[in-house]
């Protein structure tokens, strides 16, 4: 029993679970659109388990694909697969426990989401092979948290609404935007085996400029959220603040200088999800 306790944390600790904090504030603002509110505690709960089983099964299958690339990059020689403190054989199961999961809250909710499960579980889970073939699998891990606003939509409403899907491409623009920056420090290492990525097919400092643009881009396209849902002025000033706070991430790094991407890349884009939940749903709420 000791040591299936000290696998799971681990598995726990592989999959940084704490994370979901990137996704799971979208979602909940898709779902406070298409309630108008707040909608009923049993759709949030299984929208919450829903989202933390799809994470938790994407970040382990790619933890699994790619335990021999990590084993030979120095930055992530030490992760659970490559170092021995985790076997394939229960981080894989981790991975079907997480997808049985998944589904049981897809099909608590309503015949949609459950119908469209399987494609949701593609899309999470053909990102960890994106790297081998395109130098955009940053757009794939985009589009793998952006259709959670959309997902989350369906589980309430039952249906998708056009509107909603202007959520995802935000998303899959922030996302994809600071996944090229992340990749910045793999640089090196990925041209050296191969492997493909916006730095490494355009260098570091066209990737930072596409970065840039990209997480441009993601502001416009909350603006037009906002007009396409008639929201007021809070959920203008927490766009503002996701602006000023992505502004502060591109200062705090360049290509010169990654000491701070950690807190670039993990602490500021938690915040930043988390203001603009909190500034959108305060603005459905009020308006009720």
């Amino acid at each position: 029993m000791g040591s299936l306790w000290k696998s799971t944390v681990a598995t726990l600790e592989m999959i940084k679970w704490e994370h979901s904090v990137f996704a799971l504030p979208f979602a909940l603002t898709g779902a406070v659109l298409a309630a108008g509110g707040w909608p009923s505690l049993r759709v949030l709960c299984w929208i919450v388990v829903c989202m933390v089983a799809a994470r938790s099964a994407a970040m382990a299958f790619n933890r699994l694909v790619d335990a021999r690339l990590d084993a030979a990059n120095p930055r992530t020689a030490m992760r659970a697969l490559p170092a021995g403190t985790l076997s394939s054989g229960f981080v894989g199961g981790f991975v079907v426990a997480s997808v049985i999961l998944f589904a049981l809250g897809a099909a608590m909710l309503n015949p949609l989401t459950l119908k469209l499960a399987p494609v949701a579980l593609a899309v999470v889970l053909v990102y960890s092979y994106m790297k081998r073939v395109t130098r955009w699998s940053h757009l794939v891990l985009g589009l793998a948290l952006g259709i959670a606003p959309s997902a989350a939509w369906i589980a309430v409403r039952g249906t998708l609404d056009a509107r909603i899907v202007v959520l995802t491409l935000a998303v899959l623009l922030w996302v994809g935007g600071f996944d090229v920056l992340y990749a910045c420090q793999d640089y090196e290492h990925d041209r050296k085996v191969g492997l493909n990525s916006v730095p490494q097919a355009f260098g570091m400092k066209t990737a930072f400029w596409i970065a840039r643009g990209m997480h441009i881009g993601m502001l416009l396209t909350l603006c037009w959220l906002i007009a396409l849902f008639g929201l007021g002025k809070l959920a203008v000033f927490g766009v503002v603040l996701v602006a000023l706070l992505l502004l502060y991430e591109h200062l705090i790094i360049s290509p010169h200088d990654m000491r701070r991407m950690n807190a670039a890349f993990f602490t500021l884009n938690g915040v930043i999800s988390v203001v603009f939940f909190a500034f959108i749903a305060a603005d459905v709420l009020t308006r009720q």
